[in-house]
């Protein structure tokens, strides 16, 4: 990618998108099927809805039947090797590719994609609240950190280095909770994930 390159600047989308979906019992997340499509196809309309131009999809369970099930052009598709691990592994795998993924990136805005009710407007929120000088950023719902979580560049060896299990970016929020922006989202958005048959059940019925 060339210095001249629009999108030189700005962040990058993270999309993990690597669960096996174990407790559910149908299959890897990402294809689930949500709106006439798979779920992670939803997700990644939606980060482009909310404004990001250059978005990383983490692949993990069922990967090679997820990338033939779904239509993920224009994005960047990782296989994380290690995603039984947890979701730390996946997110390790999308901060070390960045540099050469997505050059000159500012920040990565990490969203799961098992949290349909996540829409365009939260991610819209975060990009703006980068935009205006925040390194690190999430999505609040009453005043409670959710997803998608949003992490300055300088931070994200930091990050890596936290990021064992299913935690994620915890450590790295934990760590810097004093500069850490909370963007209030409830207003706007639904932050439940869907990690048991009954939670699918629910949000189909309302989707």
């Amino acid at each position: 990618m060339e210095t001249g390159d629009p999108v030189r600047g700005e962040p990058v989308a993270v999309l993990l998108a690597a669960g096996a979906g174990r407790r559910l019992g149908l299959g890897p997340k990402a294809l689930l099927r949500h709106r006439g499509r798979p779920l992670v196809e939803h997700a990644v309309a939606v980060l482009r809805e909310g404004g990001c131009r250059r978005i990383v999809v983490v692949l993990g369970a069922g990967a090679e039947q997820v990338a033939a099930g779904a239509v993920l052009d224009g994005c960047t598709v990782l296989r994380n090797p290690d995603w039984a691990t947890g979701m730390g592994s996946s997110l390790r795998t999308a901060l070390a590719a960045l540099p050469a993924e997505a050059p000159g990136a500012t920040a990565a805005l990490v969203a799961l994609v098992d949290t349909p009710g996540v829409g365009p407007a939260a991610v819209a929120r975060l990009l703006a609240a980068h935009a205006a000088g925040a390194e690190l950023a999430a999505a609040a719902y009453a005043g409670v950190r959710g997803h998608p979580v949003l992490i300055g560049a300088r931070h994200w060896a930091e990050a890596a280095a936290g990021a064992v299990g299913d935690a994620g970016a915890r450590a790295l929020l934990r760590a810097h909770a004093d500069t850490l922006e909370l963007v209030e989202c409830g207003d706007v958005a639904v932050p439940d994930d869907i990690d048991t048959p009954e939670a699918w059940a629910a949000w189909s019925s309302r989707a």
